[in-house]
């Protein structure tokens, strides 16, 4: 309870450094602090006391940015130290941005990083600026750690030829959604169970948009029994992110210098304005900041020309949804009558038959194969037809050669005479599909 306490107190009075979370820490002390600080008097408004002084609004400003930037690192520091020694495997998925390249000098300053006590890990699309992956490395030198990298389901770490073997250059062209699920979803839930994750730390902000405007700083995540979410800067804006590392000379990705204020994919990701004519160089700005740190701008250059299924505009590229951080200890339909093909010999033969029969090509990561699950198992019950599963994403080229597969779930209707029907409807219910076997 003391060290409790101690924190507590360094999160409310503002202590000086992470010394304050010390068992030390009392209630008198931190009441004579708040007192100290009720009667503290800055340089800019001792001024005002002077008649022969003019007061110093710029120096009014620059005590009081120094001021809140001092209570959000105690405050982020705090979240911090609760995520990773009230737990057993915190682990920071980093996408190597303003935000996170702070984090990562915060747990260095802790010594979290040094040690072990958290572990840091990213996630390679392999369609990230080149750049990216070589700051990953400086920073590894820089910092003294060492990053697990992840990416997509059976592609060795960093061989882009092999995923464009597997999973076809032009996969998010053709399926902006399963882009994601395999390049981004997918090896993120894998890295987190990897890990053994019990809290993951990440650096979403409220300033962000709409979407995260009501993000705290702890949140559960549904994994088993509810992974912990550490978000230590939610409450910081894109200009105090700036200001820390500006303040402690922090490295940053080198594309700040060249206008990105956030960086994702090379294929959709632009320079804020457009001309590049605002940068980050040398730890301060050039050019109007303001494009950059308006509320909700650090990633209006995210996901440039990029849709949704539905046509909505792409602001999220499903890592932080509801529910994606869910990864799988069981495969789907692992009861009931939904029968497994086990390899592709096994479903030619089905193909081949003279038997009708209703197969769905699936990969248990998938939130619509997950979606669709209880319906799919209801359908099985009752149908006419023997019903099968069959694992899609470990045989891509097959599914797409031979079952119409081109994302998760598809459902077949295999005829007798060897043909192979899509259901092409995104209605999923036990009688949607009783009707698609006997149409």
């Amino acid at each position: 309870m003391k060290a409790y306490a101690a924190a507590l107190g360094a999160a409310l009075f503002g202590a000086a450094s992470i010394s304050a979370f010390t068992p030390a820490f009392s209630t008198k002390v931190a009441l004579t602090r708040a007192s100290n600080a009720a009667t503290f008097q800055s340089s800019a408004l001792s001024m005002a006391d002077d008649d022969d002084k003019v007061f110093d609004q710029e120096a009014y400003i620059a005590e009081s940015k120094e001021m809140r930037l001092k209570h959000l690192e105690e405050q982020a520091m705090f979240s911090l130290k609760i995520a990773v020694e009230n737990y057993g495997n915190a682990v920071f998925p980093n996408a190597l941005i303003a935000g996170d390249v702070v984090i990562t000098h915060l747990l260095h300053r802790m010594g979290y990083l040094k040690d072990g006590q958290a572990k840091i890990m990213c996630v390679d699309t392999f369609h990230l600026f080149p750049e990216t992956m070589e700051f990953l490395r400086e920073i590894e030198d820089h910092y003294g750690f060492k990053a697990e990298v992840f990416c997509a389901e059976g592609v060795p770490v960093g061989d882009k030829a092999a995923y464009d073997a597997k999973y076809g250059a032009d996969l998010w062209k053709e399926d902006i959604e399963q882009y994601d699920k395999v390049c981004k979803v997918e090896p993120f839930q894998r890295g987190l169970k990897t890990c053994n994750t019990d809290c993951m730390i990440n650096g979403r902000t409220r300033w962000q948009g709409f979407e995260r405007a009501w993000i705290d700083q702890f949140e559960n995540a549904p994994i088993g029994g509810g992974l912990a979410k550490c978000n230590p800067i939610a409450y910081w804006t894109l200009e105090d992110t700036f200001d820390y590392i500006a303040k402690y000379e922090v490295p940053h990705h080198p594309l700040h210098a060249k206008g990105y204020p956030s960086i994702g994919d090379a294929k959709d990701t632009i320079p804020i304005p457009e001309d590049g004519s605002t940068k980050f160089v040398d730890f301060k700005f050039e050019g109007d900041k303001t494009p950059w740190l308006d509320y909700a701008s650090e990633r209006k250059g995210r996901f440039v020309g990029l849709e949704n299924k539905d046509g909505s505009t792409k602001t999220e590229c499903g890592i932080h949804v509801a529910g994606a951080e869910q990864t799988f200890d069981r495969d789907l339909w692992e009861e009931g009558k939904v029968q497994n093909i086990a390899s592709s010999e096994e479903a030619l033969e089905i193909i081949k038959g003279d038997k009708e029969a209703i197969v769905v090509v699936y990969a248990p990561w998938c939130q619509f194969c997950q979606g669709m699950e209880d319906e799919f198992t209801k359908y099985a019950e009752s149908a006419g037809v023997p019903v099968y599963k069959f694992r899609g994403d470990e045989e891509r080229e097959f599914v797409q050669e031979f079952l119409n597969t081109e994302s998760f779930p598809t459902v077949n209707l295999i005829k007798s005479d060897g043909s192979v029907v899509k259901y092409d409807s995104e209605a999923r219910s036990a009688d949607d599909f009783a009707k698609f076997e006997t149409a």
